[in-house]
Order: C-alpha cells, then structure tokens, then sequence
C-alpha cells in the first residue's frame, strides 16, 4: 500500500490520506481508516465524525455537528454537511450513515484490524455500514469538488440502540430531503420499503408457595409461558397481511428474553419476557401490542390471583415505498439488481417523514453483520462507489 501522508496532523494513524491531491483515494483504504476507529454504540463516536468532517471539509464541504451527551454522559455527535456551493434548506439526494456498531466479542481480537479473504473485507462494522461510508467518501473524493450542490451527506450516532441520533436531527428540524440513500448492507438490492419495529415488557406477578403445596400459590413462569406459547402460535393476532416484498412476508414475533422464579423449591411469584416484533407497512404498528393486551386479559380470567402488566418500549411503523420513484428507477439501471422489502430495523422508517424517497442499500450482506464473521466484498464496494460517484456529479 502507498505511503499517504496526513492532513493536518488529525486523521488516525492507520494512513489514510485526508487531504485534497494526488490520486483517487480507494473505498477499501478508507474503510481500512473507519474499522480501526472503533465506535460500539456505548463508547463516543467523536473520533470518526471529526474524521469524516475534516475528508469532506478538504474537498470544498461545509459541516454542521449535533452534539449531545446519550443518557450514560457519553459524548456524541451527528453530522450534516452539504457542499460549500448549496443554497436553500433543503437536500435534493441525501447520503445516510449511522456511525456506531455493535459490541464485538473480545475473542476477535482483529475485529479493527480490516483483513482481505478471498476478495472479502473482515473487520468490525465492515458491512453494517462502514464499507457504505467508505464508498461515499471515495466517491467525493474522485469528483474532486464537483459534487453537485444538492447532495447531502448525513451521520448519525446510536442507531444500533433504537435510532437516537436520528430521532434527535428530526426533532431539532433536519431540512426536507427530497430523495435519501439509507445506508445498510442489502447486497446492493434496492430496498423500497420495511418493516417497523415494536417491543413490550410483560409482568406476571403470581403467588408464592412451598412447591409441595401448588393449590397455595399462582406460578408467573407458567402464566409467562401459556402466553409466550400463544403469542408465538399468532392466534391472537387475527388479519394479518402478507407483503411478498419481504422474508419473511409477514409480521415476525420474538420473545428473546425471559426471566422468572428465585428457587426450585418456590413457586415463581414473578416473570417477566420481552416480546418484539417487526410489523410490515401494511400491518397498523400496534397490531401485535393489541394483541398482547387482550392475550393479558384471557389469562387474568383464567388466573385471578396474578397480575399482569404490560410495558410499551418501542411502537414504529415501517415504510413504504415512495410515491417518487425517481431514484428507484435510477438505481435499477444503475445497479442492475432487483428491488427488496427491509426486514430488519433502519433509520429510513423515520427518515420516511422529512424525505420524499427512502431507499435502503449497501454493499454486503446483514446475515454476516454483528458477528465475527462480517465481511464486505471488495467488487460490491467498487460496484458501489461507481454508482455513487455517478449519483453525485452534477447531472
């Protein structure tokens, strides 16, 4: 690899020029730059956003950041930046990534040091969505200031622990956005629309006992338990839609964690279990909320004794795909790949509010994120940054 030299003296040590000059700067060395800043959503992701800030500010981009202390006092920040020449409030094509991870296990002791297998990119966040910032960087990098003065360039911080950097631009008036590229690894299949996301807590209290006197007590594990096997059965979700867009086509449930009982000699006075689930555009965000409530209702009939509360944490509905096509259609002959409903949780759900379009792409793969395993192709990176170097010259 060449020698680059530093720009200003901030860029990291990994070697990555920041500066303007000389040749192209590559995706996969720039992502290089972007693993070894390691950003799991608990730590700060100051070192990568004033990274990003000063690569564009050194190609003729103005920036603006969001800084904010999460709920532990951890310093973050969001970023917008726009080209020096833009005027106007708004973002005619908005380019989003959120800047966290999630946690890596110790064992992987390279998850920040970026490895080449078989034309494939390992580290941490190498899909899940370094590998999509570091195409959008070189591709700035190869218009070399001419990007055209509608684009928009938007990080965000806390995405992997419920979109927080996001909620927090929208709430404080992120300009109207006509058409946006939602960062995320879908094999550069255009994803128009997905699905929401809900979560609830659910308390069962019962009645302690002696447990060679079960007449005398009320036991939450079993209560917990019926429900659990209920809520997975769906039969107390009654009408719920299909939308072949999506794999799974429907709403998915999950109960992912479930807790209860303090001795295997008393019965379980207390139980509790988390339920999710992602709901697609055409299923009302609640629907399964509704569901667990009534579920709630049959079960304190049947069980007088208990008590049964449930906790709302998160209702989002999904998106659907935009009644602008314009940047649909473009990608469609741009990338050459088919288009795809989202399954998993993104920030395009809430971006769908201040945007015309929302498309969700990215080079690699979810099925291999957040886990020692990710990975980015090289040619989906190139393949990307070529899209998007297109997508950015004045037209």
């Amino acid at each position: 690899m060449r020698a680059y030299v530093f720009h200003r003296g901030t860029c990291p040590s990994s070697g990555v020029y920041c500066g303007q000059g000389g040749d192209r700067v590559k995706a996969a060395e720039i992502l290089r730059s972007l693993v070894a800043i390691p950003t799991p959503s608990a730590a700060t992701n100051l070192p990568l956003i004033e990274w990003a800030r000063e690569f564009v500010e050194a190609r003729g981009w103005k920036a603006w950041l969001q800084r904010y202390s999460d709920e532990n006092g951890v310093a973050k920040a969001n970023l917008v930046a726009r080209p020096t020449a833009a005027s106007g409030d708004g973002i005619g094509l908005a380019f989003v990534s959120h800047t966290d991870t999630v946690p890596f296990a110790s064992s992987w002791s390279a998850a920040l040091e970026l490895e080449e297998r078989f034309g494939n990119l390992h580290g941490c966040g190498a899909c899940d969505v370094k590998g999509s910032l570091a195409c959008f960087l070189s591709a700035l990098d190869a218009v070399k200031g001419e990007a055209d003065a509608g684009t928009g360039l938007i990080l965000t911080a806390d995405e992997e622990v419920g979109c927080k950097g996001m909620e927090r631009l929208l709430a404080d008036g992120l300009p109207h956005i006509g058409t946006a590229i939602v960062s995320e690894p879908t094999s550069l299949c255009a994803g128009v629309a997905g699905k929401g996301y809900g979560l609830a807590r659910v308390i069962v209290e019962g009645v302690e006992a002696h447990s060679a006197f079960p007449g005398e007590g009320e036991s939450a594990v079993r209560i917990a338990a019926r429900m659990v096997e209920r809520i997975y059965s769906l039969d107390v979700f009654p009408g719920c839609a299909v939308d072949t867009l999506f794999d799974p086509i429907c709403t998915t449930i999950n109960v992912g964690v479930m807790e209860g009982g303090t001795a295997k000699n008393i019965i379980a006075g207390r139980c509790t279990f988390l339920a999710e689930w992602r709901p697609i555009p055409e299923d009302p965000a609640d629907r399964v909320l509704r569901g667990i409530e009534r579920l709630a209702l049959e079960m304190r009939a049947i069980y007088p004794r208990a008590r049964i509360t449930i906790e709302p944490m998160r209702t989002e509905a999904g998106f659907k795909p935009g009644r602008d096509g314009r940047l649909r259609e473009r990608l469609a002959g741009l990338v050459n790949k088919g288009q795809t409903g989202i399954s998993f949780s993104s920030e395009a759900s809430r971006l769908a509010r201040a945007a015309d379009e929302v498309i969700v792409i990215g080079p690699g793969d979810m099925h291999t994120a957040h886990s020692d395993r990710e990975f980015v192709p090289v040619q989906e990176l190139e393949q990307w940054t070529a899209v998007l170097e297109k997508l950015i010259r004045p037209a």
